[in-house]
């Protein structure tokens, strides 16, 4: 977890492949902890194709069946089939958009948010009231407004690393201090 904190979290993302790995991830870790998830991440990462939204888009009712069987990955069908349908969107979104990471990004005007924490939690933001609510109209699901937050915190779009952190300071001047 210290790992994924220091080297991944919060860090600026972009890529179509890279954007829809973290948006699966964050669905499936809907009621379950985050370190279910990212121990299960190269489980997925096998089971999905590299979360590559054009293979997963082609995803059969038999290979639902084969997953649901996958003990490396959270086996709900509800989350599998999601992620099928959420690479169909994100498909049609390329039609209009060119790729994923234009659209998702405009709702923060291509810029990460800075926020840093300094006390509490938040769960949602006007950021992802609107994704969410951006998302569910393209067809996606799993995409509620708590885990529209997450993936925002997750790919470097809302800065909520606590302000004492190592990562918000150099985040917050626009650079990554990668390790």
């Amino acid at each position: 977890m210290q790992a994924y904190h220091d080297r991944e979290w919060g860090m600026p993302a972009h890529g179509d492949k890279r954007l829809f790995e973290f948006l699966i991830l964050e669905g499936a870790q809907a009621g379950l902890s985050w370190s279910t998830i990212l121990n299960k991440r190269e489980a997925y990462r096998k089971a999905f194709a590299r979360f590559d939204p054009s293979r997963v888009a082609r995803f059969s009712p038999k290979t639902v069946k084969r997953l649901l069987g996958d003990p490396g990955i959270v086996r709900n069908r509800l989350k599998i089939e999601s992620a099928i349908k959420n690479a169909r969107a994100l498909l049609a979104i390329r039609k209009t958009y060119r790729t994923f990471n234009a659209f998702i990004w405009k709702f923060v005007d291509g810029t990460p948010v800075q926020r840093g924490r300094r006390s509490g939690w938040l769960s949602h933001s006007p950021e992802s009231d609107a994704m969410s609510k951006a998302l569910k109209a393209a067809g996606f699901s799993f995409v509620g407004t708590t885990i529209c937050y997450a993936f925002m915190q997750a790919v470097g779009m809302l800065n909520d690393h606590e302000a004492k952190c190592f990562r918000w300071k150099l985040l917050s001047r626009g650079r990554t201090g990668r390790p």
